[in-house]
Parts: structure tokens; C-alpha cells; sequence
């Protein structure tokens, strides 16, 4: 083979190997390239009229922007979808949790929705039910996203951890998962992001914010404020079992105030109805 032809395929399977180990799972390629790379190869050119050796260029996942089109037809994604779910449903990464889970929460929703929702970990409920966001807090998020003018339907819900974090015998409620068996359950939804690419992600609590970006600013201060998560703007916010505990009025309108940020940043319709929602809080 050509040196410069060594070379390029070298620099392809290097760069490729680099994203794999970055977390990417899918490159766009378009139906132009694929075509071209079907054709047979030209004849060699004599030495004095060859080209200079093309620069190898792939972009890297967030080079694509936040608000273009998603990498994956809508067949091409269900499809990645299935896969990954048949592979989460099986998994025994924490063979803790695998010993104690009834269920995989895996995810609900549409995959084509531009707007994302990512929690912590399933509860009791949740891990009963194979569903995320079903019990008192899911309920009180359903209530959120409908008062937004959308449903469960039209958006995606996933966590962190697809298992409910196991609690010692006799003990009853939930327990916080470890930054461990985040890690370690982290690559699932990236993967989940990777192939929604939603425009949006809203991540419910301080423990969903640590787990999927790394940060351990507290909530209190961090909510409200837009972040990054391989080019896609991230907006924190409490979690609905905070408002269960809490409730003020004034914290149901920061939350609600977090919400309208989200709807403006997919240019979503804002009523004057949805806008003085909690206005009045003290």
C-alpha cells in the first residue's frame, strides 16, 4: 500500500479508538461518503501529478451542535436503543444490586423528545414497577412536565443507576447510591444520551448532577444555572422529593422558574398563566 494511504488508515483507526475510549459509540457518516467508499478505487496517478495525502478529520461527539440534527435516523436509533436496553436488562456490573433488584429501570419515554429528564437511582416503586419516576416524586415530576404543556410521552426519563441501591435487611426507604456505582453504571446513559442527543437534559436533585457531570456544588446553589454535558446544556434542579418535603411555595416556584428556562431554551410557547405560576411566593 501507498505510504500516505498507511498513514491515513493509521491516523482513521487511532482517532476512532480514541472516541470509543471517550465513550462515543456512533460516528454520522453521510450517504455522500458511504457511496464514495463503494467505489472502486482509482488508478494510481504517476508520481508528479499525486495529490498531497488528504488531512484526516472527524469531529469529535460535541463538535455537532447541541440544537443539529441527531446523529441517527429514527430507525437507526430504535434500533440502538433496543440493544442497549437488552444489555442493561442483563447486566451484573454491581452484583450487589443485581442480587437485590426486583427490576432494570431502565428508561421511559420517547428517544426522538428533545428535552431529557436524569435522576439518581429508582426507589421502591420504581424497582417494583421497572419504571422510573413512578412513585410520590414521579407522580409530583409528571405534574411538572404536564404543567410545561408536555407528558411523559413526549419527553425521556432515565437515571443514573438502572438498579435501586440495595438497604441492609429490616430497613426500609431509599439509600443514596455511591459515586462507585454511579461510575460504574454512568456508560449507560451516556450511551442513552449518545443516541437521543436530546436538546436538553434537566437533571432532578444533587446527586443526578454529581453522577452525570461530576459536580458537588450543592443543588441549592447550582440549580438555576445552565451547564454542559457533551455540548448539550444541562439545567440542574431540585428533585421532586425535595418539593415533598419542602413546601414552600417559594421553592415550587424556583423549581418552576428552572422549568421556564427550559422552555425557553427549546423555544417552547410560554403562557402569561404558566409565566405568574408561584409569583406570589414569600
Amino acid at each position: 500500500m501507498p505510504d500516505a494511504y498507511q498513514q491515513l488508515l493509521a491516523a482513521t483507526i487511532a482517532r476512532l479508538q480514541e472516541m470509543k475510549e471517550t465513550g462515543t459509540r456512533f460516528v454520522r457518516v453521510s450517504h455522500e461518503t458511504l457511496a464514495s467508499l463503494g467505489a472502486p478505487a482509482p488508478a494510481p496517478r504517476p508520481p508528479a501529478l499525486q495529490p498531497p495525502a488528504p488531512t484526516l478529520t472527524i469531529a469529535a461527539p460535541v463538535a455537532e451542535p447541541a440544537f443539529g440534527q441527531p446523529a441517527l435516523g429514527r430507525a437507526e436509533k430504535e434500533e440502538a436503543m433496543a440493544q442497549l436496553r437488552e444489555r442493561a436488562m442483563v447486566c451484573v456490573k454491581c452484583p450487589n444490586l443485581a442480587a437485590a433488584r426486583t427490576n432494570v429501570v431502565f428508561g421511559v419515554g420517547d428517544i426522538h423528545s428533545p428535552l431529557m429528564f436524569v435522576g439518581e437511582a429508582p426507589g421502591a416503586d420504581e424497582d417494583v414497577q421497572g419504571e422510573p419516576f413512578v412513585g410520590k416524586a414521579g407522580q409530583l415530576l409528571t405534574k411538572i412536565i404536564e404543567t410545561m404543556g408536555l407528558g411523559r410521552s413526549t419527553v425521556y426519563i432515565a437515571n443514573i443507576l438502572k438498579c435501586r441501591p440495595d438497604v441492609p435487611a429490616g430497613e426500609s426507604g431509599n439509600r443514596k447510591p455511591t459515586l462507585k456505582e454511579m461510575n460504574t453504571c454512568k456508560p449507560y446513559v451516556i450511551e442513552q444520551i449518545d443516541i437521543i442527543r436530546p436538546r436538553v437534559i434537566v437533571t432532578l436533585g444533587g446527586t443526578a448532577v454529581e453522577g452525570l457531570l461530576g459536580i458537588t456544588t450543592g443543588i441549592t446553589r447550582l440549580r438555576g444555572n445552565w451547564q454542559s454535558f457533551r455540548g448539550i446544556p444541562v439545567m440542574p434542579t431540585f428533585h421532586p422529593s425535595y418539593l415533598l418535603r419542602n413546601q414552600a411555595v417559594s421553592e415550587k416556584r424556583r423549581v418552576w422558574e428552572d422549568m421556564l428556562q427550559v422552555m425557553e431554551k427549546l423555544g417552547m410557547p410560554i403562557s402569561d398563566k404558566q409565566r405568574r405560576f408561584f409569583s406570589k411566593a414569600g
